[in-house]
């Protein structure tokens, strides 16, 4: 059986992450959301999702790369100087393994994240993190704590099989998954042993940003048996504050609604939905 999610990231980056999220999920594939909590379009995000009741939503975690919903001063070890989250992860990540303080205000922004999104009053489909930083075992272990206290039972962990994008670009050079693969593995295992569900595969860590209709349309006629997440950053405009240089938003948008990727959709066999479904 072959189940698939497919899921927007940043939802509530900016109103033209958001359009492109409700136009994506009624004339396209898209099924979840991951909403940014304290993002600049959060809360049209959260209207659009109510009037969406098809669209599951989870909370998209932000400790890096953006605003914390904590108070800087609360958070000193977390932010930079102009009072956003630090950009290094290496150091920061160092920093909330061996310093039992910046555990404490790790654990403060994430239940003040969970809390946001509980005042939604929208269901928790899942939970994942801003550039995986969740792949942190310290970080992983915190979500899970706090998320246990808000209906936390499904979360994504990255193992994405590269042999399947082969098979789509036999001649294309995949970025390694080495440094990435092994934590994700561990992340899996860790999550399901806990009896939070996660993804038998997920699909979108090698072309992140660039998930082309070719390439979408590819991974879901050759997806495995099992659950499979396929997850992209849909837009409107190619720009936004906060986007990331390179990303190919548009492009990623056009193929959630294209015709030959929603057909490909209904012709390999797959049930589309949200982890609620699937549980």
């Amino acid at each position: 059986m072959k189940q698939l999610i497919v899921t927007a990231d940043d939802f509530g980056a900016a109103l033209v992450v958001n359009e492109a999220v409700e136009r994506a999920h009624v004339e396209g594939v898209l099924t979840a959301a991951s909403l940014m909590v304290g993002a600049p379009a959060a809360a049209d995000a959260v209207a659009r999702a109510r009037r969406l009741p098809g669209l599951r939503v989870g909370l998209h975690l932000v400790l890096v790369e953006g605003r914390p919903l904590s108070a800087p001063a609360q958070i000193p070890d977390l932010v930079a100087a102009d009072g956003a989250f630090r950009t290094d992860m290496a150091g920061m990540g160092v920093d909330i393994f061996f310093r039992p303080a910046v555990r404490r205000q790790l654990e403060a922004e994430i239940r003040a994240q969970f809390e946001a999104y509980a005042a939604t009053g929208l269901p928790l489909d899942h939970v994942n993190t801003h550039k995986h930083f969740h792949l942190h075992p310290t970080i992983a272990a915190t979500i899970l704590r706090v998320g246990a206290r808000f209906g936390l039972r499904a979360m994504r962990a990255p193992v994405e099989p590269q042999q399947v994008l082969a098979r789509i670009e036999p001649e294309a050079r995949l970025p390694s998954a080495l440094v990435t693969a092994p934590w994700a593995a561990l992340a899996r295992r860790r999550l399901r042993r806990r009896g939070v569900r996660t993804p038998d595969q997920v699909f979108g860590l090698a072309w992140s940003g660039a998930m082309t209709s070719q390439r979408l349309a590819g991974v879901i006629c050759g997806l495995p048996e099992g659950l499979s997440e396929i997850y992209l950053h849909p837009a409107t405009a190619e720009s936004y504050e906060g986007s990331a240089p390179g990303y190919r938003y548009v492009d990623e948008f056009r193929a959630l609604v294209d015709p030959q990727v929603i057909a490909a959709a209904r012709a390999a066999d797959v049930t589309l939905g949200g982890f609620a479904d699937f549980a």
